[in-house]
């Protein structure tokens, strides 16, 4: 299967908080990190931007990353949210399996 984390840049904790909730309860991902704090700065339509955002890691598996960017996308506020996955390469084999078990149960 293959891990991969998805990163996903959040307005506020409130919304990681219930975006990571949906997501577990869909057993989509097997874990969901909030992380608040971060200063993103980008272009929006021809404008430099800058906002005080919350990053949402989520655990799962390539195989289902189709769906989590579909629930994502559903339940995220912004036009155009950062849904990024990260290729696991490597990582301790319990923790993987772990992962992949919770994410494969349905």
């Amino acid at each position: 299967m293959g891990m991969v984390m998805v990163q996903v840049m959040c307005a506020g904790v409130e919304e990681a908080e219930a975006i990571g909730r949906g997501l577990l309860e869909a057993r989509l991902v097997a874990c969901a990190s909030v992380g608040p704090g971060w200063r993103s700065r980008y272009w929006w339509r021809g404008k430099l931007e800058s906002s005080e955002e919350v990053m949402l890691l989520l655990k799962t598996t390539r195989e289902r990353f189709g769906e989590v960017e579909a629930a994502v996308r559903k339940l995220h506020a912004y036009e155009t949210p950062e849904i990024v996955a990260i290729e696991v390469v490597e990582g301790s084999a319990d923790y993987l399996r772990w992962v992949e078990g919770e994410v494969g149960k349905r």
